[in-house]
C-alpha cells in the first residue's frame, strides 16, 4: 500500500519536475540535476516525485510526436504552482492541472495515434482500434485491422497491393491474366491461391498461409527481377526480414481465420511484453510497461482486440502479480511490483 506522503513534499516534488521543461538545454539539464539530487536524498522525495515526472514525461512524448508546443501545459501546471492568500491546497489543483496540461497535448496526440502520415497517404485505411473490410474492382476483398494501411496500383498488366503498416486478410478473386502481389519493403508475395495474412511491423513482414499458396521474395529479388523464390503452402508461415527469407513455422489455419472473424489475439507461449505490444497496437493513447521486469512471465491465452480493457483485465486475472494503473483512459501503466 502507498505510504501517504507529507504535502509539502509533494508540491516540492511538482516544482521541480515542472522545471524539467524549462525552454532552454541548460535549464533543462541543471534541472535535471536538481532533481536526481533531490531524490537521492530520501526515498520519500523519490515517491513524491514519481507520478509527477511520468506525468510530464507523457508531454515530452506529445511534442515530439505532434512537433507540438508544451507552453500552455506548461502555464497550466505553473499556475497550480502559485501560492494564494486564502490557503487552498496546491497538491488536488496540481493533479488537475497535469490531466489538463496532458489534454492541451492530447488532441494532436491522439490524432496523430489514429491517423498518422503512412494512414493519411493510404488508399485505403483503419484507424487505431478499427477494422475495414473493402472489395476491390477485381473482386478480391481485403480486410484490414488496427491501424493498417495500403495503397494499391491496379494496371491491365497486375493487381498489385503495398502493405504501408499494420495487418491484412487477403481473399483472392481468380484472374488469369493478371497476377495479384502483395508487396511490403521487406519483400513481394505472389498470390498462387486464394486467402493468407501479410503483417508488417517493426520493419519485419510475415505470411501466413491460409488456403493454397504464395510465391515470396525478397525486395532485392523482386527488384533484381529474380526468378528465385520460396513457395509457401496452406498451415505454413513465413518472417520476411530485409534480404532474407525464413525461417517457416506452422500454423493452425482454421484458428487463425477464427480469430480474424472475432476479432480476437490468440497467443500460445509467447512473451507478456510481446503480447501487450499487439494489444497497444489495437489501443487508442498508450500502455506503458518495462519489458524487462515483465520477462519471464509467458502467455497463453485468447483475448478480445475489440475491447482492450477486457483484455488487460483477463490479463490480471490469470497474472495476479500484475498492477495495472489506468492514470486516463488514454494511459495505462503496468508493472509487477516485488512482492
Amino acid at each position: 500500500m502507498p505510504v501517504s506522503l507529507p504535502r509539502a513534499l509533494s508540491e516540492q516534488a511538482a516544482e521541480l519536475v515542472v522545471a524539467l521543461t524549462a525552454d532552454t538545454p541548460q535549464e533543462r539539464a541543471a534541472a535535471r540535476s536538481a532533481l536526481d539530487d533531490w531524490k537521492a536524498a530520501d526515498p520519500r522525495h523519490a515517491q513524491a516525485a514519481e507520478r509527477m515526472e511520468y506525468l510530464l514525461g507523457q508531454l515530452e512524448d506529445v511534442q515530439r510526436i505532434g512537433a507540438g508546443d508544451s507552453r500552455p501545459a506548461r502555464a497550466a501546471i505553473h499556475a497550480a504552482l502559485k501560492p494564494e492568500a486564502n490557503g487552498k491546497r496546491r497538491g488536488a489543483r496540481l493533479a488537475t492541472a497535469a490531466m489538463l496540461a496532458l489534454s492541451l497535448c492530447g488532441a494532436a496526440w491522439l490524432g496523430l495515434q489514429h491517423y498518422p502520415p503512412a494512414l493519411l497517404t493510404a488508399d485505403l485505411r483503419a484507424g487505431t482500434g478499427q477494422w475495414q473490410q473493402h472489395t476491390l474492382s477485381d473482386g478480391s476483398r481485403l480486410t484490414l485491422n488496427s491501424g493498417s494501411a495500403v495503397k494499391l496500383a491496379y494496371t491491365p498488366q497486375q493487381r498489385a497491393v503495398r502493405l504501408v503498416q499494420g495487418e491484412i486478410l487477403v481473399d483472392v478473386a481468380r484472374d488469369a491474366a493478371r497476377p495479384f502481389i502483395v508487396h511490403t519493403e521487406e519483400g513481394s508475395i505472389r498470390a498462387l491461391g486464394t486467402r493468407f495474412v501479410v503483417r508488417r511491423v517493426d520493419g519485419v513482414t510475415e505470411l501466413s498461409m491460409l488456403e493454397s499458396k504464395t510465391a515470396v521474395q525478397t525486395a532485392a529479388q523482386a527488384a533484381q527481377l529474380s526468378r528465385e523464390n520460396m513457395v509457401v503452402t496452406a498451415g505454413q508461415r513465413l518472417r520476411i526480414e530485409a534480404g532474407a527469407l525464413g525461417p517457416l513455422g506452422r500454423i493452425d489455419a482454421g484458428s487463425v481465420s477464427d480469430a480474424w472473424r472475432l476479432h480476437q489475439l490468440v497467443v500460445q507461449d509467447r512473451p507478456l511484453s510481446e503480447v501487450l505490444d499487439e494489444l497497444a497496437r489495437h489501443r487508442p493513447g498508450a500502455l506503458r510497461y518495462d519489458r524487462a521486469q515483465l520477462d519471464g512471465i509467458r502467455v497463453s491465452a485468447v483475448l478480445p482486440l475489440d475491447d482492450t480493457g477486457r483484455a488487460l483485465h483477463l490479463l490480471l486475472t490469470s497474472f495476479p502479480q500484475l498492477r495495472i494503473r489506468t492514470v486516463t483512459p488514454y494511459l495505462v501503466l503496468i508493472d509487477a511490483p516485488a512482492s
